[in-house]
């Protein structure tokens, strides 16, 4: 038999297939992609809306050092001058108290005087950028002038106010020298000669110096060249405004909200904890995917419809048949165990049955077991009718003295009409106290042994297996589990779970059959907990509402080289299998 599947080995995660896979995945968070280009969108409109009767007006003032020397290179500029420093005095009330007084601003309207300066310097200049922002083009730069010129005239003042101060200083330390350097010339002349004149003399020499060097000072000071600076481009009026228009800023406002919109959908994935892709569920239970079922038209109803087939939910399960027949650990012996996670089995029992469906398509002798003892319906929902074959095994009548809760299986075996498909056998579940004790039983465990016959397959429908231990009962029984559920309605670390709690009871799992949220069900959510209270057929769709469109789902179909004879690809389709309420 060719090998065409193994489903035991954890699948290889190829990076860029991982990235296409999680970009698709993002796309599924349209809401909020859409939410970031709409809040984007109304920014770029406020942006449009606010600048576009803004107008930007520029005036570059050079600052300079006091020198005596213009030009003279050792002269650092940068070390005398602090144009951090210069920068805050630019925007200081001072400056903006001098030009509103030369614009005549009133004190009602000096805040706003203010607040449309802002002062920049360029890196490794000494130029002090004057930038005012307002209404009208000639206004901005009719403030930007005035406030350019006051902070050259502020800066002159001061550097004015610090050389006068300076002389001062010296001057009223040169005065009392002076004073005294006069008094000793008297003296020195009423002096007759000798030692005493000659010591005077000596005094006065040093008196002379010392006069001299303030005067020295003083006169390099009055001699500075005290320029503030100079502007060296005057604002003028501007003739477009500062913002960047309507389409540019609606442009510049979707892409900023495209990116928040995937930042946004891109936290919602990583905290998401629902697997959103198959890849995600093949990763978490370390087999394939095996089919993803398209939504049912009817919205649920019989498992097996007697009506008009839906071919392209039957070409899938057909597809998963095929897939697990080329299974070389399903192939040997043929026994397949088909569970849910968590809450309802509705459409965990519709594919146990379509796979027997499926099966017997192919010409095999299958054996479909119902082993939910909690809530068994099948034989309420399916076509049946007594007998079988009798090489099945036939538990028999319970033996004296065994407890009634033990019965199951109590022999009873019923035939399901599958229409074009052909029949199989069905041994129907049956409400039991003891629940284990019945699932282990030597009458079951030969039962399920049946499918050692040749040309012989058993399906066995579990309760769902984290909700009841009974599937893991089962394990060591078959072959393989099939896992059927809703991506969107089961974490990843249940999938976890699940494949670990297979793993340790000696199982292996052999795929997962995907399927779209049950009609009434909410996204996210399980329509029941698979009490009794769910046990029953539901009412068929009402042939007056419009029924919802299935996706279109791409299936796998048998290579050439792949086919045998009988296998279900030279067989008319496959009669509808629905599901129903359980």
């Amino acid at each position: 038999m060719i090998e065409t599947n193994r489903p035991a080995a954890a699948p290889v995660d190829d990076e860029p297939d991982l990235l296409r896979d999680q970009f698709r995945q993002l796309l599924r968070y349209r809401r909020l992609i859409g939410g970031g280009i709409a809040v984007g969108l109304l920014g770029g409109v406020y942006l449009g809306i606010s600048t576009a009767d803004t107008y930007v007006a520029t005036a570059d003032v050079v600052l300079r050092a006091p020198t005596d020397d213009p030009f003279n290179p050792s002269l650092a500029p940068d070390k005398a001058i602090n144009v951090g420093s210069e920068r805050q005095v630019a925007l200081s009330s001072s400056i903006a108290n001098e030009a509103a007084k030369k614009l005549g601003v009133s004190a009602k309207d000096f805040a706003a005087l203010r607040s449309g300066l802002q002062v920049t310097n360029p890196p490794q200049t000494m130029v002090l950028r004057f930038t005012y922002t307002a209404d009208s083009p000639k206004e901005a730069a009719k403030r930007a002038n005035a406030m350019s010129e006051a902070y050259l005239l502020k800066r002159q003042e001061s550097l004015d106010a610090t050389r006068d101060k300076m002389v001062k200083g010296y001057k009223e330390q040169r005065d009392p020298v002076a004073k005294n350097l006069d008094e000793l010339s008297k003296e020195i002349a009423r002096m007759p000669a000798g030692a005493g004149r000659d010591a005077a003399s000596s005094a006065k020499t040093d008196l002379q110096s010392e006069v001299g060097g303030y005067n020295s000072k003083i006169t390099k000071l009055e001699a500075l060249d005290m320029t503030p600076g100079r502007v060296t481009s005057a604002a003028t009026a501007p003739t477009a405004t500062d913002g960047p228009g309507i389409v540019m800023s609606l442009a510049l406002g979707a892409a900023v909200g495209l990116a928040l919109g995937l930042l946004a959908a891109w936290v919602r994935l990583v905290f998401d904890p629902a697997p959103r892709s198959e890849g995600d569920v093949a990763r978490a239970l370390r087999a394939p995917v095996l089919g993803y079922l398209p939504r049912d038209r009817t919205g649920g109803g019989p498992l097996l419809a007697a009506g008009e087939a839906d071919p392209r939910l039957a070409e899938e399960y057909r597809s998963v048949a095929f897939r697990l027949a080329y299974d070389s650990r399903f192939a040997d012996r043929r026994r397949l165990l088909v569970v849910a996670p968590r809450g309802s089995s509705e459409t965990a029992a519709a594919v146990a049955v379509n796979m027997a469906a499926s099966f017997a398509e192919t010409g095999k002798d299958v054996l479909l077991i119902e082993a939910d003892l909690r809530t068994p319906v099948l034989a309420s929902q399916l076509p049946t009718d007594a007998g079988g074959r009798p090489r099945w095994s036939q538990g028999g009548a319970p033996a004296p003295g065994r407890h009634a809760d033990s019965e199951w299986p109590d022999g009873r075996q019923l035939v399901v009409d599958a229409g074009e498909s052909g029949t199989f056998d069905l041994i129907p579940g049956d409400r039991a106290r003891n629940v284990p004790r019945a699932l282990t039983s030597a009458r079951a465990t030969r039962l399920i042994s049946e499918a050692d016959a040749p040309n012989s397959t058993v399906v066995v429908l579990a309760p769902p297996v984290l909700s009841y231990a009974d599937a893991l009962a089962l394990v060591d029984r078959v072959d393989g589990v099939l896992v059927v559920c809703d991506p969107r309605a089961i974490h990843r670390t249940d999938l976890i779970r699940i494949r670990e709690l297979i793993s340790g009871a000696g199982g292996t799992v052999l795929g997962a059959v995907l399927h779209a949220p049950l009609p009434g069900e909410k996204r996210g959510k399980g329509k029941d907990k698979g009490g009794p209270a769910a046990a029953g057929p539901a009412a068929p769709a009402k042939s007056g509402k419009a029924a919802p469109q299935p996706q279109p789902i791409p299936y796998e179909v048998a290579e050439p080289e792949q086919h045998i004879p009988g296998d279900g690809t030279d067989t008319v389709a496959l009669r509808t299998v629905r599901m129903g309420r359980r």
